[in-house]
C-alpha cells in the first residue's frame, strides 16, 4: 500500500502536535502542592528563587517524584487574609496536599488565639473539601509578648492538629530562630542562607506523605 507525500505530510504534524502537547498535558496531570503562607514562606527580603518552596520544588524534581509546587504564600497575611482567599486559591489549583503556614502575623499582632484557631480550623475544612490532604505549620512568639499569650499561641497549632486530624509541623523556625547570622537585618526573617534548613524542618513531615497521597 503506498503513502501520498501529502498524506504522509498531515500524519507527520498531526504526531508533532501531539508531541508538543504532552509536556503541558504531563504538568496539568501533575500533583499539586500548595504553599499557603505569609512573608516566611513569600521569600521576603530574598530572591523568591532562593526561598523554601522553590527549593522544595526543586528537590521534588531531582527526586523525580512527579509533584509541582504552588506558592501562594503573601507577606504580611494573616489567617483572616488567608480565609478569605482561599477558596479561590483552591480552586485554582485543586492542589492534593496544602502546607497550611499562617499564623505567625497574627501572634505579632496579639490577635486571640481562639480566632486565630477558629480560622485555621475553616482554613483547613476548606482545603479537605477540596480533597487535600493538610501540613500544618507551627509557629512561636518572642517572649517580649509575655509567658501567658506566647503559651497559648504556640499550643494552639497543635490542639487545631488534633482537632482536625491533620499532621503537624510544629515550629517552621526550628534549629534556626536563635542564630542571629540567619536572619535579615529585621532580625525576623530568614536569610537566604537559612531557607535549606527550613526545607529540612518542612520535609521531615512532608516526606512521608507524600506517597500515601498519591495511592
Amino acid at each position: 500500500m503506498s503513502i501520498s507525500v501529502a498524506s504522509f505530510m498531515r500524519f507527520f504534524f498531526i504526531l508533532v502536535g501531539l508531541c508538543g502537547l504532552w509536556p503541558a498535558a504531563a504538568l496539568a496531570a501533575a500533583p499539586t502542592i500548595l504553599v499557603y503562607g505569609d512573608s516566611l514562606s513569600a521569600a521576603y527580603g530574598i530572591p523568591r528563587e532562593a526561598g523554601w518552596p522553590a527549593l522544595l520544588e526543586t528537590r521534588l524534581r531531582e527526586r523525580d517524584t512527579g509533584w509541582r509546587v504552588v506558592n501562594a504564600s503573601v507577606s504580611g497575611e494573616t489567617t483572616h487574609g488567608g480565609l478569605t482567599r482561599l477558596p479561590s486559591v483552591l480552586a485554582a489549583h485543586r492542589p492534593r496536599l496544602t502546607i497550611l503556614a499562617l499564623g505567625a502575623n497574627d501572634g505579632l499582632r496579639g490577635l486571640p488565639p481562639a480566632q486565630t484557631a477558629r480560622n485555621l480550623e475553616r482554613m483547613i475544612g476548606l482545603a479537605k473539601k477540596q480533597g487535600s490532604e493538610v501540613l500544618l505549620v507551627g509557629m512561636r512568639l518572642p517572649p517580649n509578648y509575655g509567658p501567658a499569650y506566647t503559651a497559648k499561641f504556640q499550643a494552639l497549632f497543635a490542639e487545631v492538629a488534633k482537632r482536625e486530624k491533620v499532621r503537624l509541623l510544629p515550629f517552621l523556625l526550628d534549629g534556626i530562630a536563635t542564630r542571629p547570622d540567619a536572619f535579615l537585618a529585621d532580625g525576623l526573617h530568614p536569610n537566604a542562607g537559612a531557607q535549606p534548613a527550613l526545607l529540612d524542618n518542612v520535609w521531615k513531615e512532608l516526606a512521608p506523605m507524600l506517597d500515601k497521597v498519591r495511592r
